[in-house]
């Protein structure tokens, strides 16, 4: 199968400290891959640059075969059609409501829409993420689980081809965690790269696993697969786990 994403050799520094020195990875068009790896590895540095919020120093970042590593904002608009993300923290607006937050990306990127459409578009998303009715509701309303199903709903309010998940489950309960992780695993047939350090989350949803170690992916494969990995940076952090 195509890969939609390719990071080809790619570096980045901040100041004196490296976080990538040699970064290669294929994502394969219609897989959820999730990278794992040590905290401060750079993986939510990697998901930064395929959307343009960090540029790397070297390399190329392909999406759909364009160099979004070279791409400047206004070309940038195309791109973030395709590639959407859900950040860590939700990232909402907390002056908005939580329909005006979906319906953002929607009124910037398809400004066509009339306002019924709009509505209607926040109420199909809302209820993919199994929140119908909270149009009207405020950020500071919700639970950590709901506004980080918020963050979603709006991520797939363009129906991207690509979804990026920066720690969706952290700081979650095992309930939350759990339907975060069934969201995902439903959205499959999009393609998915989701970073992570819940491995129980990892093993539920992944098709394959990358682990980001020494500045550079040393490892991938299946769940099974790494899961029966010698390679010393894996054993390492799955024993860890255990411990």
């Amino acid at each position: 199968m195509s890969a939609i994403i390719r990071f080809e050799h790619v570096q980045k520094a901040f100041g004196a400290k490296r976080v990538f020195d040699d970064v290669c990875l294929d994502v394969v068009r219609g897989e959820t891959l999730t990278i794992i790896g040590a905290s401060g590895s750079g993986k939510s540095v990697l998901l930064k640059c395929v959307i343009g919020l960090l540029c790397p120093d070297a390399g190329q970042i392909f999406v759909d075969d364009v160099d979004v590593a070279r791409l400047d904002e206004r070309h940038f608009r195309d791109v973030r059609k395709k590639v959407a993300m859900v950040f860590q923290s939700s990232a909402l607006f907390d002056s908005l409501t939580v329909a005006e937050n979906i319906a953002y990306p929607l009124r910037e990127q398809l400004p066509e829409l009339t306002e019924a459409q709009l509505e209607t578009r926040v109420a199909q998303n809302l209820a993919k993420v199994n929140l119908p009715g909270l149009q009207k509701m405020k950020p500071s309303d919700l639970s950590g689980g709901m506004r980080k199903r918020v963050g979603l709903a709006r991520a797939i309010a363009l129906e991207p081809e690509v979804i990026l998940f920066d720690e969706p489950t952290t700081g979650l309960d095992p309930i939350s965690t759990r339907v975060i992780d069934d969201l995902i695993v439903s959205l499959k047939g999009s393609t998915q790269i989701v970073v992570t350090h819940d491995m129980d989350s990892a093993f539920r949803i992944s098709d394959r696993i990358a682990m980001l170690a020494d500045r550079r992916i040393v490892a991938t494969g299946s769940v099974a697969q790494m899961r029966a990995s010698s390679q010393p940076a894996v054993r390492e952090f799955f024993d860890a786990r255990e411990d």
